[in-house]
């Protein structure tokens, strides 16, 4: 198997209007590089060969993390390292580090962007489970101007987003959680730097000791990241009895549909994949409830 890059042209600009000039005169043939952390590796087994390559690594106005009154707007190029050094991010949106904490290794973390882990439409990533339980939204960037569209609207399938030809993911907005919200992602991988077997990613809010609000998502057990809807649902109005955990459990194993891989077969990981769910609940309850 090619551990190779086919060959092509090398583009590195200064800003992001020269970036999508680059993009609308190549087209499909023009793939954005950003930190690099999936699109090479898919280069080198020749599962992505685009003629041209745009490196956006050089432009500062793709960085940075800023909080405008209850929004907090994420720079698509911020490395995963840099949201964890983010005290703002810890403070308003702690799922974030807490996630980005569980992604492959520091080496890759000090490299991989949080718009190149969300914008690939890769099943395996999992920002974009936290994404969906934020209820967040991203900043796709053309010559024709910008447009904003929900994490919820983004992902159509393995590889498949809402990204047309000649957009950039240029930033991320997160509406910030109330405060005494609880969150957990909960993970299970084989190893270090594996995807996850399962993931699960919870946010909730709580009144009284009982579930308010809910947003719950899973990673890498179906073709995309997905909201489970129903057992978000199940719970909210309660204190998590173990009925109703067991109901909401049901309820995401139903919608999951996990290849048989080398991480375990099909029924394994829907079993853990429950196991997942129950975890991150029983945690951003926990947290909730201080």
């Amino acid at each position: 198997m090619p551990v190779i890059p086919a060959p092509f042209s090398y583009h590195r600009p200064k800003s992001l209007a020269e970036a999508t000039a680059l993009l609308a005169e190549h087209n499909d043939e023009a793939r954005v590089l950003a930190g690099g952390q999936s699109l090479i590796p898919m280069m080198k087994f020749r599962l992505a060969a685009p003629e041209h390559l745009v490196d956006v690594g050089n432009i500062s106005e793709l960085k940075g993390i800023q909080r405008t009154g209850n929004t907090l707007i994420v720079g698509a190029m911020t490395t995963q390292h840099e949201l964890q050094q983010s005290q703002m991010l810890s403070e308003a949106a702690p799922i974030l580090k807490e996630t980005s904490l569980l992604i492959a290794d520091p080496q890759v973390r000090y490299m991989g962007t949080i718009g190149g882990n969300v914008a690939n439409g890769d099943p395996g990533n999992d920002m974009p489970a936290v994404m969906l339980c934020l209820d967040a939204a991203y900043r796709l960037t053309s010559v024709t101007g910008t447009r904003t569209i929900k994490a919820r609207d983004f992902y159509e399938g393995t590889y498949a987003t809402a990204l047309k030809t000649g957009e950039i993911l240029t930033a991320i907005e997160i509406p910030v959680p109330p405060a005494g919200h609880g969150h957990a992602y909960e993970k299970l991988k084989r190893k270090i730097g594996d995807y996850a077997t399962a993931a699960a990613g919870v946010v909730l809010t709580t009144r009284g000791g009982r579930i308010t609000t809910c947003a719950i998502a899973i990673s890498n057990l179906a073709d995309k990241a997905i909201l489970a809807t129903d057992a978000a649902a199940a719970v909210i109005g309660t204190a998590l009895e173990k009925p109703t955990l067991d109901k909401a459990i049901a309820a995401a194993r139903s919608i999951m549909s996990p290849a048989t891989d080398t991480r375990g077969t099909t029924e394994y990981r829907t079993s853990v994949g429950g196991i997942m769910v129950e975890r991150a609940l029983k945690c951003a309850l926990a947290r909730a409830k201080g």
